[in-house]
């Protein structure tokens, strides 16, 4: 197939699929969104670990300035 034959022909696949509307099933839909029927909830939400207090480590480990200072270079 040359390459005019194979850009029409997907133009008009791509055309078809654009404005192809199947009857869409409104009662089943509600039903799917209504709620949960027979089934356990579950939470939509995932618990995020409680990051540790670091706060007491700020004195030992702090930003000491003056040694770079006393760097010798050389």
């Amino acid at each position: 197939m040359g390459r005019g034959r194979q850009k029409a022909k997907a133009t008009r696949q791509a055309r078809d699929i654009k404005y192809f509307s199947p009857a869409t099933d409104l009662s089943a839909l509600e039903r799917e969104l209504g709620g949960t029927h027979g089934r356990a909830a579950t939470p939509h939400h995932v618990d995020v670990p409680v990051e540790p207090d670091y706060s007491g480590y700020d004195d030992t480990y702090g930003d000491d300035d003056d040694e770079d200072d006393q760097r010798r270079i050389g």
